[in-house]
């Protein structure tokens, strides 16, 4: 969907996506569109999985005429033992309801070498077959780097900001095309 006809970028997620650690307005979807200039929705939820993802398409994505869906899923499936195919199959779903409406997708990543190797593949795989943008290993570089994360997991605003940078080097180009 090269030629997406809508008004915003929509960051679709969990809790990295939320901004969870941080103060409003220092989540990486608010950094975003501070470097893109582009209205940029957070539709993050801490805690969401693939599976509550799936119910909440409608009113938390489709509705707010989405030029490109970032979909950033897997973390919470993980730890509540979701099976991967389970969570793959949620996310196909989420691909193919965005490009039905005729948004662009990308598929952020936020596996690592060492943690959710399978996810990382498997989302890479399903980019492939739909085309979509991938980001792979957003959280790479902020894992294994206490200053820039708030508890175990979570980036701190610097991490976020991070994340930010690495999306927006992906979606830039297609960005550009507009």
């Amino acid at each position: 969907n090269i030629d997406a006809k809508g008004k915003t970028i929509v960051c679709f997620g969990d809790s990295i996506t939320f901004g969870y650690g941080v103060q409003p307005g220092e989540d990486y979807p608010a950094a975003l569109a501070k470097i893109i200039n582009f209205p940029v929705v957070n539709a993050g939820i801490d805690g969401d999985t693939s599976i509550e993802a799936v119910r909440r398409i409608k009113s938390d994505v489709l509705d707010k005429e989405p030029l490109l869906v970032i979909i950033e899923f897997g973390g919470n499936d993980f730890l509540r033992k979701i099976p991967l195919e389970e969570s793959v199959k949620n996310i196909e779903t989420m691909v193919q309801e965005i490009q039905s409406s005729g948004a662009m997708v990308a598929i952020a990543d936020i596996s690592s070498s060492i943690i959710m190797g399978d996810y990382g593949r498997e989302l890479k795989r399903l980019s492939r077959k739909y085309q979509t943008i991938f980001i792979p290993h957003i959280l790479g570089g902020i894992l294994t780097d206490p200053k820039l994360k708030s508890d175990f997991i979570h980036p701190n605003a610097d991490g976020y900001k991070m994340v930010a940078r690495k999306v927006q080097r992906m979606i830039l180009p297609y960005l550009k095309r507009r």
